[in-house]
């Protein structure tokens, strides 16, 4: 299926209610008011983050299908510890959408977001069980650096 107009810019605070959807959509198990929380303190310029943080959107046909969050980090694993890092914190195309580059076109305007902050480097996570997320972060060409497994054990 041939793609319309496909528009990528930073997130408005009209954007809200679509951006939390996307959110529920990629973190089911949180609740949607934290989503909808997070997403309007960014929106607003005032995130809880101390160091820059952003919301980018893709739309098509004025409909919200994608979003990127993208901020910057002190530190990432693997990273050069010298220079400050871009972080995907986040990253969610509607099904619909997916395998049709939104998401590369996503990740392009963070790669240039984080480098007009300084950053020299892009990192990001997800889940060991997440597949489809890793092949799309290897397709976009970013190298695993760590695998972990965290435990925890009840002192009770």
């Amino acid at each position: 299926m041939p793609l319309p107009a496909l528009m990528i810019r930073r997130a408005l605070l009209s954007d809200l209610g679509a951006v939390t959807r996307l959110c529920a959509a990629l973190w089911p198990d949180e609740p949607v008011r934290e989503h909808e929380a997070h997403a309007a303190s960014i929106l607003s310029g005032n995130p809880a983050s101390t160091m820059p943080l952003v919301l980018i959107v893709a739309e098509v046909e004025d409909h919200v299908i994608g979003f990127i969050e993208v901020g910057l980090r002190s530190h990432a694993d693997g990273c050069d510890t010298r220079y400050p890092v871009g972080f995907i914190e986040g990253w969610y195309v509607h099904p619909q959408y997916q395998r049709l580059a939104v998401g590369r076109a996503l990740m392009g305007a963070a790669e240039e977001w984080a480098r007009s902050q300084g950053a020299r480097e892009l990192a990001s996570d997800t889940w060991i069980d997440k597949e489809p997320s890793q092949r799309a972060h290897e397709a976009l060409g970013f190298e695993v650096v760590d695998r972990c497994v965290h435990f925890r054990k009840s002192l009770r």
